[in-house]
C-alpha cells in the first residue's frame, strides 16, 4: 500500500525552492501539485511555457516509490532527464535507441526500487520485460503521468495505436498491487478542444479528474497566414522572411522527410545556415542538431513535428509554417515554442491559394490524408468480421498488416474495449462512427481562410466561448488588416 502522505505545505515549498530556485508557484501549479500529492486524477490544459514539468516531478521527488512518464519523443524524455539529473535528481529513462547496458543499468535501478521517475514511451511501458517489473507487488508506484497528452488525440488511433491501450494499465497493475494501493493518473498537455478533452478522460479512463484548463491566449505572438500563389513564391516568402530577421532564432515546420532535407539546402543555397531535422535521422544526427540550434551555432532548423516538443529554449523569435498542419492542436503547440520568454514573436503559415491551380500540393496533401484515413477505417470495419471476439493484440498484430491500427481504431469508435493492455474484446451490437480526424482537418482549415480574430478563432476552438465571445487581439493580421 502507498504510504499516506505527511507532507506538509511547507514542506513542498521549501524543496521547490531548494530544487528550482524559485520563490513561490505561478497559479495554478500549486494546486495541481496538491492534487496529485492527494493522489486523485487531475487533466491539466496549460499553454506551452507553463511550467507543466514541475507539477508532476515535485510530487514524485516528495513521496517514497516510482511516478511513471509516458513521453511521445526520445528527444523530450533525454532533456527531461537530463536536466532533472543536472539537478542530482533520481530520474532516469527507458527507449529503444539505448545502449543495451544503459538499458540493463536503468532495468537493475527499477527493480531496486531506486528511482523516483521513469521516463518512457508507450510502447517501452508495454514491453514484456519492463511490464513484468513494474508488476511485481513490491514496487511502489505512485502515479502514472501522460505527458504532451493531445498526442494521444493526434496519434492514438492511426501512428501510435499503443496509446489506446493506456486506460488498461493502472487497473492492471492495481491488480498486481497489496490492497489499497492507490495510483494518480494525470494527463498534461498544452492543446485539448473539448472533443479532445472527451477522448483523452475517456480513453485513460480517469475518475472524477480535476481539470485545469488555462485559456492558451499568447499577447505576445502575433499570428499570419499568408496565400504562397506557387512552390517558387512559397521558398521566396520563407527566406526573405528569415533575411529580416537576420540572426533571430526560429523554427521552420515541414510536412515531409524530405521537404525537410530540400528546402535546409535550398536555403544553405541562399546563405543561410540551417539543418534539416527528421525522425529519419540517426540518434547521433538529431543530438547534434539539437545542440547546435540550443547553442546557437545555428539560427533556426527546418524540421518536421518530431522537433520542438518539450525542448525549452526561451528566446525563439519567429515560427514559420511551410506547410500548414493537418490539426489545429498541432499548430497551436508548434506556434507555442516561440516567445516562451514572454517578449514578442512573429508567426507565418503558408497556404496555396484556394482553387490549387498554380500549386496543388496543399489539396493533394489534404486529399491523401483524407484517403488514407478513409482507407484504415475501412480496413478495421473488414477485420472486425475476421476477428474473434475476444483475443491478444500481438496475435493481431501477427496476423494481419495494420492489425494494431485496426484495434486502435474500432476502439475509437466504441466497437471495442481492453480486457487489459494486451487482450482485448470486441463489443457486440455497436455501430462504426464516421472518421473524427476529418472533422479537424475542416476546423484547420477554416483556420487558415477566417477574416475574424485569429486569436478569437482559437479561443472558440479550444472551448472558451465566454472569452471569445467579444475577444479582439489587434495584433494578428487579420486584426490588422481590419483596423
Amino acid at each position: 500500500m502507498n504510504q499516506s502522505s505527511t507532507i506538509s505545505w511547507d514542506d513542498v515549498r521549501a524543496t521547490f525552492q531548494k530544487i528550482w530556485g524559485y520563490k513561490d508557484f505561478r497559479p495554478p501549479q500549486g494546486e495541481i501539485i496538491e492534487t496529485l500529492l492527494a493522489k486523485k486524477d487531475a487533466l491539466i490544459i496549460m499553454p506551452t511555457g507553463g511550467g507543466k514539468s514541475i507539477c508532476f516531478q515535485l510530487p514524485a521527488l516528495l513521496q517514497t516509490g516510482l511516478t511513471l512518464v509516458v513521453s511521445p519523443l526520445v528527444a523530450l524524455m533525454e532533456n527531461q532527464v537530463q536536466e532533472l539529473r543536472s539537478l542530482k535528481l533520481s530520474a532516469a529513462l527507458l527507449h529503444s535507441e539505448l545502449p543495451s547496458f544503459q538499458r540493463r543499468q536503468t532495468l537493475q535501478a527499477l527493480n531496486r526500487q531506486q528511482l523516483r521517475l521513469l521516463y518512457l514511451s508507450p510502447e517501452t511501458l508495454l514491453s514484456e520485460p519492463v511490464w513484468n517489473l513494474l508488476s511485481q507487488p513490491r514496487l511502489v508506484i505512485n502515479g502514472l503521468i501522460l505527458d504532451e497528452a493531445h498526442c494521444l488525440v493526434q496519434w492514438g488511433d492511426t501512428f501510435r495505436p499503443t496509446y489506446r491501450r493506456l486506460g488498461s494499465v493502472r487497473p492492471a497493475l492495481l491488480k498486481s498491487k497489496p490492497p489499497g494501493t492507490k495510483i494518480a493518473l494525470a494527463a498534461f498537455t498544452a492543446t485539448a478542444d473539448p472533443a479532445g478533452q472527451r477522448i483523452i478522460k475517456e480513453t485513460l479512463q480517469l475518475q472524477e479528474p480535476a481539470i485545469f484548463h488555462i485559456n492558451p491566449y499568447r499577447s505576445n505572438l502575433n499570428l499570419s497566414v499568408r496565400i504562397a500563389w506557387t512552390p517558387r513564391g512559397r521558398k521566396q516568402q520563407v527566406l526573405k522572411f528569415i533575411q529580416n530577421r537576420a540572426k533571430q532564432t526560429g523554427l521552420v515546420y515541414v510536412r515531409t522527410r524530405r521537404d525537410s532535407e530540400n528546402l535546409a539546402e535550398w536555403l544553405r543555397q541562399n546563405g543561410l545556415a540551417t539543418e534539416g531535422y527528421h525522425a529519419g535521422l540517426l540518434a547521433e544526427e538529431r543530438r547534434a542538431v539539437e545542440a547546435s540550434w540550443l547553442s546557437g551555432k545555428i539560427p533556426f532548423v527546418v524540421c518536421t513535428s518530431a522537433f520542438g516538443m518539450g525542448i525549452n529554449k526561451p528566446d525563439v523569435r519567429w515560427v514559420i509554417h511551410f506547410h500548414a498542419p493537418l490539426l489545429l492542436s498541432e499548430y497551436v503547440q508548434e506556434i507555442g515554442r516561440a516567445g516562451r520568454d514572454g517578449k514578442p514573436a512573429d508567426t507565418l503559415t503558408l497556404m496555396s491559394e484556394p482553387t490549387g491551380w498554380l500549386d496543388p500540393e496543399d489539396k493533394q496533401r489534404r486529399r491523401f490524408f483524407e484517403e488514407r484515413v478513409r482507407s484504415l477505417h475501412l480496413s478495421a470495419q473488414q477485420l472486425v468480421k475476421k476477428l474473434p471476439q475476444q483475443g491478444e493484440v500481438n496475435a493481431v498484430e501477427k496476423k494481419f498488416p495494420d492489425g494494431a491500427i485496426a484495434l486502435s481504431l474500432l476502439h475509437s469508435a466504441g466497437q471495442l474495449h481492453w480486457l487489459d493492455p494486451f487482450h482485448y474484446s470486441i463489443i457486440p451490437g455497436t455501430r462504426n462512427q464516421p472518421p473524427r480526424e476529418l472533422a479537424s482537418a475542416k476546423q484547420m482549415n477554416h483556420y487558415l481562410t477566417t477574416r475574424q480574430c485569429r486569436w478569437q478563432f482559437l479561443l472558440n476552438a479550444f472551448g472558451f466561448d465566454k472569452e471569445a465571445a467579444s475577444w479582439r487581439c489587434r495584433h494578428c493580421d487579420n486584426c490588422r488588416r481590419n483596423s
